[in-house]
């Protein structure tokens, strides 16, 4: 099919699958998650395919990490898709019940967004979260991976679709593109797709911004930051910045910056820099930074990169609203986390820092769907618009208004032969 083809498809599913029940749901998910086991060996050689072609290719390093999936990896998403089945369907929910007036009475309902096109990067396991958490949450799906993991896109997204299918959701519910002209054919899509969700740099997330009337859910860098403050415990601050940089420095929710209040910087950068060495972190830092540990020099361009590698720069603060300014001047409004045993200084920064996550005492790497107990996600969003932060099933979900009368007509109430009472009340929707 053609990409428009495959658009009007997923539209048309989607009708249908806003009102497959939760049973059907979770047997499907079951289903995909049985599936997936099954073919792990299928899947793992597909991605033999794909790493060792991008190899050849000289793909960076931090990008072959994320494409790696063998085992360990099929094992953490079917992990994932049976969390999921645990958590409630965030379809049907009653959001708002008011009596209008007797017999008369308006409900707010939650519903799938629609249809779903999902752009990412070169980690397979993100389609697995974003297809599974599409399905639960009653949203068709359209999703474009990179080209450097097509053949494992290819196996996973067939596999997911006809488990799926097989369990009772309706045909043409996922469908995976190809190409990069698929992109730009699904961004003149405004009549059959309902939401964008790129992943990947802030360049990426503008350009498909400026390039489509479709409402676009924005994930763009993940420049985050760990703020040491002068009444930080130090053990515990070597420990989190420590878990922050190098837990995994592949991925959006690693810390990239470190900042460090000026009272306690000469006694903790030279145990972070201790730390850092036995994983060959590179470290650059500022000049007051570079007096007391034997750093290269940071520029103005290392507090605007996300490195996704081995590499931290550090910038001693003065206070922590130097700590907040610079957060909010440099950041992408990803996770910022700050490491104090002050209780109204580690208040102030969560309320000040304007990013989606805000972490008192421990590791930005908790910013994650799956570590929140949401199943999953289909990414982190740093926009204000209706899912901010990590974005699972409730933000997948939207609503609408149900009104429910007995012959009710606006003419009795123009004319006053009918009041409003609008009175709240605490009942579930009906249908």
């Amino acid at each position: 099919m053609s990409v428009l083809q495959s658009a009007m498809a997923a539209k048309n599913a989607s009708i249908y699958l806003a009102a497959v029940s939760t049973s059907i749901k979770n047997n499907a998910l079951q289903a995909i998650a049985s599936q997936l086991k099954e073919h792990a060996k299928t899947i793992i050689d597909a991605n033999t395919v794909d790493v060792q072609r991008s190899q050849q290719e000289n793909l960076p390093a931090p990008l072959l990490k994320r494409l790696k999936f063998d085992q360990a990896r099929i094992n953490e998403v079917v992990a994932g898709i049976e969390s999921l089945i645990t958590l409630p369907d965030p379809v049907g929910n009653t959001l708002l019940a008011t009596e209008l007036d007797d017999a008369l009475t308006l409900y707010k309902v939650s519903c799938p967004i629609g249809v779903i096109g999902v752009i990412f990067e070169s980690r397979p396991d993100a389609l697995v979260q974003i297809s599974t958490l599409c399905l639960k949450s009653g949203n068709a799906v359209l999703l474009k991976g990179g080209s450097e993991a097509k053949e494992t896109n290819k196996i996973l997204a067939e596999i997911i679709y006809n488990a799926g299918v097989s369990a009772g959701i309706p045909e043409n519910w996922l469908t995976l593109l190809e190409t990069r002209e698929d992109v730009t054919a699904m961004l003149k899509m405004d009549d059959y797709i309902d939401l964008i969700i790129p992943r990947g740099s802030n360049a990426f997330v503008k350009y498909i911004m400026d390039n489509s009337r479709i409402p676009v859910l924005g994930h763009a860098d993940g420049i985050c930051h760990c703020y040491v403050d002068k009444d930080a415990d130090i053990d515990m601050a070597v420990k989190v910045v420590t878990d922050s940089k190098v837990q995994y420095v592949a991925v959006c929710n690693a810390t990239e910056t470190l900042l460090v209040h000026k009272a306690i910087a000469p006694q903790f950068l030279p145990l972070i820099e201790a730390e850092l060495k036995k994983y060959n972190v590179a470290i650059v830092g500022c000049e007051q930074t570079q007096k007391i540990i034997n750093v290269n020099p940071a520029t103005e361009d290392d507090w605007k990169t996300e490195y996704l590698d081995y590499k931290l720069s550090i910038k001693i603060v003065d206070d922590v609203d130097d700590a907040i300014h610079h957060i909010n001047r440099y950041g992408s409004k990803h996770t910022d986390s700050i490491i104090t045993t002050n209780k109204d200084t580690a208040k102030k920064f969560m309320d000040l820092v304007d990013s989606g996550n805000v972490f008192w005492n421990c590791s930005t790497r908790f910013s994650d769907g799956f570590r929140y107990g949401f199943g999953a996600e289909v990414g982190i969003s740093t926009s204000k618009i209706h899912a901010r932060g990590p974005v699972g099933l409730e933000g997948l979900v939207i609503y609408k208004y149900k009104l429910i009368g007995n012959g009710h007509v606006v003419d009795d109430f123009a004319k006053g032969k009918r009041n409003f009472t609008h009175k709240k009340l605490h009942t579930r929707c009906p249908l």
